[in-house]
């Protein structure tokens, strides 16, 4: 902006001296009506700024993306190739939050554990209506919706234990949706998933369908095992024995419209079968 305002303050108070009444020294033009020099000066400045500014925005806005793999752990230190992110997938329930971690076969309800200077991704969904990831300390807030997948790539440098909540109003028990997030060393990571891994309860579908039903400061809860794919039946809504999934369908419904538009993309003497003459003509004695 300074380099806009300055210069028109500065013009401003040199017109206003060298053109006043009394300097019968400065030069008068009265058919003066255009300057290439001074129309590119006017309108070059401004438009160099503005293409400035918007390549700043476009390269930093990108640097942003939630969904672009991290490139380096903080500001001096990137991130060795080869590295593999720590998989969480968070699923949002009313009205509590679900950590389940496919490498490592535990769960947890409103707790959540990663590394410090680990690379996380997390994929997140919703089994109700759209509520909103939000770890201050760790990462901008990112939505889930049911039937919908969202991801977050974030990583934490430092040791210690982070608000977590949700940031998009979702009901009468918004207001505890909340979780602790704990930036743990790598031992005592591994330690922890040993002993949640160590724990009897089993985070089934029948056990996933019993906790989606709405709770209000439902408490911390681990699950030593994990059913197989249980993530995509929640984001696929078939969760429920015999219910059809989200991702089926859809590929039924392409199928049908493919052979669908097949038929109707056919030549009309192959769709219609021809009736061949079964009646010699006669002929005329």
């Amino acid at each position: 902006m300074l380099l806009i305002i300055v210069p028109v303050m500065f013009l401003i108070c040199l017109f206003a001296w060298r053109y006043r009444k009394s300097n019968t020294a400065a030069e008068y033009k009265p058919d003066w009506d255009h300057s290439t020099k001074l129309e590119l000066l006017i309108w070059g400045a401004p438009l160099l700024i503005i293409i400035v500014l918007g390549l700043i925005t476009w390269i930093y806005t990108h640097l942003l993306d939630p969904y672009r793999p991290l490139s380096r752990i903080d500001e001096n230190r990137p991130i060795a190739a080869g590295v593999k992110p720590l998989e969480v997938q968070v699923v949002a329930m009313d009205w509590k939050w679900m950590f389940i971690y496919p490498e490592q076969g535990v769960a947890t309800v409103n707790e959540l554990v990663t590394p410090i200077d680990v690379p996380v991704r997390f994929h997140m969904t919703s089994t109700s209506v759209m509520n909103a990831f939000y770890i201050p300390a760790l990462a901008g807030m990112v939505y889930t919706m049911p039937g919908m997948e969202t991801q977050l790539n974030a990583v934490m440098n430092k040791v210690g234990v982070y608000d977590g909540f949700s940031a998009n109003y979702s009901g009468a028990g918004f207001s505890d949706m909340k979780f602790k997030y704990h930036g743990v060393s790598q031992s005592d990571f591994d330690a922890w998933v040993a002993k949640t891994k160590a724990d009897t309860s089993a985070l089934t579908r029948t056990e996933f369908q019993a906790l989606d039903k709405p709770t209000i400061k439902h408490p911390i809860m681990h699950f030593g095992t994990v059913d197989k794919g249980l993530y995509d039946l929640i984001l696929n809504r078939c969760v429920a024995e015999g219910t059809v999934c989200i991702n089926t369908q859809m590929h039924q419904d392409a199928s049908r419209m493919k052979a669908a538009a097949a038929v109707k993309n056919l030549p009309k003497d192959v769709c219609e079968p021809t009736v061949a003459a079964t009646a010699q003509p006669t002929r005329k004695e």
